[in-house]
């Protein structure tokens, strides 16, 4: 094909992406799931025809990956409220408050409690996220008060603000990226699984999840660490864990690539770190809050979850009513145990196979786990990346059937769709495991 052929054809993909993701950003309604759906399946085979038919220049997949970001610039999320909460931390602390110690269902009714948009951003969050204490860690909170720095009396400026750290931190992911694959011998272009990806630019340039700010730091610390930079990797890795807590799982599987002596001071730099960024925040009350609201992630949440429904349905069936509780004190066990057993084999000793084992240890994880949001697939996705391994791609696309539950009253989910999600996940993970091999998708990249 040639060269003015293939920029054509790229040049139309491109403008039909645009165009769908300024129908997502400004028009969609997320209860209307047929609308949500549709853009997204066609956004998802746009982005597959990109990859097919890539021109020669890549520059040119980048700019259209900043060009999608950007569109979502000046559009409030709709897909998710948390960035209520988002705003509400920064203008905490910013007002001198600390974010972990107070419950915004509480701290609204005191009479000498004045944050700007307090009564908006209070109503906005939702009964779930105001009847709870934070569990955002302190770089993630750092990102907030930024947005309160700058825009402490918009919501709209401090939307704006969250974008702009967000777009910044997938470049620095771009960038680390592609030097990471260079030094692994792997596709440069790779990195577009994740660049490109629907399900990356709708929930973090669209809707404002820090995952994003995680999964920089996260590749910048394994380049970091794949150019034995052991210091430097450990405090970036730290930075990552400061955003999200998901990268400890990851920790164990460090271990054989360091060997002990330099495992011994990777994990006690990132242990100082983070006992250091959370430093600021501590007291015996934040303690408590704070661990009380992880465990919630176990014990009572529910939502887009696999093999623990197949667990909760065989507890109704046994005990007549959900086991819950149970499960979330049995399943952390479980992981760890299965992270352990990932960690252990002599192979870890090549980084291409401790990444790839870190992605099958997080969606083993997820799998076992009673909340998936879309967003939390992103980690794996990037993951992904560097490994043989494509059915996070498939789980990335067939996850938005879980925002069924947003298109009625109850927020009830359909079990069929979810259902139909998880078979094709697990059927694309069973045929790279069993013929070992990746999925025959967007292989030209």
């Amino acid at each position: 094909m040639k060269i003015n052929q293939i920029n054509s054809k790229f040049l139309f993909w491109s403008l039909a992406t645009a165009a769908g993701y300024l129908l997502f950003a400004y028009h969609l309604n997320r209860s209307n799931f047929t609308e949500l759906i549709s853009l997204y399946v066609g956004l998802f085979f746009a982005f597959y025809f990109l990859l097919r038919i890539a021109p020669v220049n890549i520059n040119f997949l980048f700019g259209a990956g900043i060009l999608f970001r950007l569109l979502f610039l000046f559009a409030i999320p709709n897909l998710s409220q948390d960035y209520f909460r988002f705003i509400w931390d920064g203008r905490m602390i910013w007002h001198g408050y600390n974010p972990y110690l107070y419950l915004p269902d509480s701290i609204i009714l005191n009479a000498d409690f004045k944050i700007p948009q307090a009564l908006e951003l209070h109503a906005g969050m939702g009964s779930l996220s105001s009847g709870h204490f934070t569990n955002y860690p302190p770089l993630n909170q750092c990102c907030f008060f930024i947005a309160a720095l700058f825009a402490g009396k918009s919501i709209f400026g401090s939307v704006i603000v969250f974008k702009v750290i967000i777009l910044l931190a997938d470049i620095g992911t771009y960038h680390f990226g592609r030097k990471l694959l260079q030094n692994l011998y792997l596709p440069r272009n790779n990195i577009f699984f994740y660049f490109l990806n629907p399900l990356v630019i709708i929930e973090l340039s669209g809707n404002l999840h820090f995952e994003g700010v995680m999964v920089f730091f996260l590749v910048w610390s394994f380049y970091l660490i794949q150019k034995h930079s052991i210091k430097k990797g450990a405090i970036v890795f730290a930075l990552s864990v400061a955003v999200k807590l998901v990268p400890l799982i990851m920790l164990p599987l460090l271990f054989r690539y360091f060997k002990f002596q330099k495992a011994i001071v990777f994990y006690s730099l990132v242990g100082i770190v983070c006992i250091l960024v959370f430093l600021p925040f501590y007291s015996t009350a934040f303690i408590q809050n704070y661990s009380s609201t992880v465990a919630l992630w176990f014990n009572n949440f529910e939502f887009n979850a696999s093999i623990y429904y197949l667990f909760r349905a065989i507890g109704y069936n046994i005990t007549g009513y959900n086991q819950i509780h149970l499960i979330g004190k049995i399943t952390p066990f479980i992981i760890i145990l299965t992270v352990i057993a990932f960690s252990l084999p002599k192979k870890n000793e090549l980084f291409k196979n401790t990444i790839a084992n870190m992605l099958l240890s997080i969606c083993f994880y997820f799998f076992l786990s009673t909340t998936v949001h879309p967003w939390y697939i992103i980690t794996p996705l990037v993951l992904s990346v560097f490994t043989p391994f494509r059915f996070p791609i498939v789980w990335s696309m067939v996850i938005m059937l879980s925002y069924y539950a947003y298109s009625n009253a109850t927020f009830k989910e359909n079990h069929w769709l979810l259902f139909l999600e998880y078979i094709l996940v697990f059927a694309a993970l069973l045929w790279e495991l069993l013929y070992k091999k990746p999925l025959p998708i967007l292989k030209r990249t």
